[in-house]
């Protein structure tokens, strides 16, 4: 196996650019800015400079590079993504634009299902082989492994977490066009959502602390950890939403692990907690014990799934 990999995270803001060993110790790492004027047409070749920047600053000969691994917010089938709408981009074959600009193999993947790839790795799931990692911050991402794979399916989209149908009772559409999904509710602007919903709702015996005027995800954690009692029935129902959409997850994949990250994940056990109480009630009996953990790797796990998609797909 040759000693090093890239692994690249593109993000709508940032690119981070990970050095690897393929034998796992992160060597470098750094961002660059995600240019997406004119169709998003800059990204690739900037990231291609990038790596040659870095090889020549190192001194790596590109004969002792396994590869590049890179994940993209959007569904990758073949090496190509046909929209990925926070780069502006239409049909993109990555794997072969950036493997022409920069003469090495690349390996694509959806973002989140390769940053499921390094919490797996070198994360909150380590030694595991079959997991389910969930996102939760703005939007609800997630991937799914099975036997140290990710599960990619027909059309790109398996991991689609966020996407499940989970309530009903919501009107407004959700960022993919559908009305309900577990994004509007277990997210971190979902979560404002619920706690707008119940300070509406108070009657004249309910006492708060919550400020509708600075509402978030943190403000309702800290809250209810405090034992607010509206902040603990925004949390009841969040985690109601959460546990209930992991159990199903969990009957058809049946991990040995369930991991949580995002900006969400920062609320720590009280999170967990809470998640538990009600995956547990809801999950079949086999999955019922399936532990719920908290995410290790941060923001550097797209990069560590990045290498670790190049390490198993190319070195």
């Amino acid at each position: 196996m040759k000693t090093y990999c890239f692994g690249i995270d593109v993000g709508g803001t940032t690119v981070k650019c990970g050095l690897f060993e393929t034998a796992g110790k992160l060597c470098d790492k750094w961002e660059i800015k995600t240019r997406i004027g004119n169709g998003g047409e800059q990204v690739l070749p900037d990231i291609a400079a990038a790596i040659e920047k870095k090889l020549k600053e190192r001194g790596i000969d590109k004969a002792d590079v396994a590869g590049i691994g890179i994940g993209v917010p959007g569904p990758v089938r073949e090496g190509k993504v046909p929209f990925a709408v926070n780069l502006h981009w239409g049909e993109t074959d990555i794997e072969g634009v950036l493997g022409q600009l920069t003469g090495l193999p690349v390996k694509a993947g959806n973002d989140a299902n390769v940053a499921a790839l390094g919490e797996m790795w070198q994360g909150g799931a380590e030694g595991h082989k079959d997991a389910i990692v969930i996102t939760l911050g703005t939007g609800v991402g997630g991937g799914i492994i099975v036997d140290g794979r990710i599960v990619e399916g027909a059309h790109g989209a398996g991991g689609e977490v966020g996407h499940a149908h989970v309530a009903d009772d919501i009107k407004e559409p959700c960022n993919c066009g559908n009305t309900g999904c577990l994004e509007q509710v277990a997210s971190a602007t979902g979560i404002v959502r619920l706690a707008r919903e119940e300070l509406d709702r108070m009657d004249a015996n309910d006492q708060t602390n919550l400020n509708p005027e600075k509402l978030s995800a943190k403000s309702v954690f800290d809250e209810y950890k405090k034992g607010d009692e509206v902040a603990a029935r925004v949390v009841n129902r969040f985690a109601s939403y959460l546990g209930t959409a992991l159990g199903a997850y969990a009957v058809v994949t049946d991990p040995e692990i369930i991991v949580l990250g995002g900006g969400v994940s920062k609320a720590g056990e009280a999170l967990i907690d809470a998640v538990s109480r009600y995956y547990r009630a809801y999950a079949f009996a086999a999955c019922k014990n399936t532990p719920i953990v908290l995410a290790k790797l941060g923001n550097d796990a797209g990069i560590y799934g990045s290498a670790k998609l190049a390490i198993d797909s190319i070195g």
